[in-house]
């Protein structure tokens, strides 16, 4: 079973989104668990106050170092006992890029704990000292990290065996072998006057195999052609993409 620690100071938003879809059906079959802990439960004064201004005249405010030292502590998480099985993931917008490749390592950990940031982040200080990761799901701002920790989480969890009902999902999934997907359809096999592609019908699975591998490589030509300078690719592919 793969533990997923999230401190937050939104506990309920977090497990709101882990209680539905995949994520539940990982629970329900012993093979996540996630929890979460709150460093408002580890201040000191009756407010629970978290945060203050930053040093230097910075604008916005930054969640104090001592809450969230003692949040993680009381997971058993500790700066001087490093586990090479366990990664503590902050969010934050100058980390390391997300990737599929960072979630298939990521998913042979036993244990991941996502540090949420929130106002302007994190007291570095505890950062540096707790921290193995900082990660980012791309060049864009949002109000919390519980979002991009539940991205990381979902696209973790799916890759564990048995949380989907089929391998040939995940090979068939974007970024899979390294490229986009080909299109895909379902019933009826005309919508609105629009057929599916005849090849699909033909029962031919070499052909169908060929189809998609096509669609896969001009896709991915189209919207994401600095995937192809990582993929692999044969001389068929090549000749695909050179048309």
């Amino acid at each position: 079973m793969v533990r997923l620690d999230f401190v937050t100071l939104f506990p309920d938003l977090v497990r709101s989104a882990l209680s539905e879809s995949i994520m539940r059906r990982a629970v329900e079959a012993g093979i996540a668990r996630f929890e979460t802990t709150n460093p408002r439960d580890y201040t000191y004064d009756r407010h629970q106050k978290v945060d203050d201004v930053p040093f230097g005249g910075a604008a916005g405010m930054l969640i104090k170092a001592e809450p969230v030292a003692l949040a993680l502590e009381s997971l058993g998480i500790h700066s001087d006992q490093p586990d090479p099985e366990v990664e503590v993931i902050v969010t934050d917008p100058t980390g390391d890029r997300f990737t599929q490749a960072v979630a298939r390592e990521l998913s042979q950990r036993r244990r991941l704990v996502f540090l949420c940031g929130h106002y302007e982040g994190i007291d570095q200080r505890v950062v540096s000292r707790f921290a193995t990761r900082a990660l980012s799901v791309g060049d864009f701002i949002v109000t919390n990290g519980e979002l991009p920790a539940l991205l990381m989480a979902d696209a973790v969890v799916r890759l564990l065996p048995g949380v989907l009902g089929s391998q040939d999902s995940l090979r068939a999934d974007s970024f899979g072998d390294g490229l986009l997907s080909a299109p895909n359809y379902t019933r009826p096999e005309v919508w609105r006057g629009e057929p599916i592609p005849d090849v699909l019908k033909s029962g031919d699975h070499k052909a169908i195999e060929k189809w998609r591998r096509t669609q896969s490589l001009l896709a991915t030509k189209a919207a994401r052609p600095d995937l192809l300078a990582m993929a692999k690719l044969d001389k068929a592919d090549v000749d695909v993409l050179s048309f």
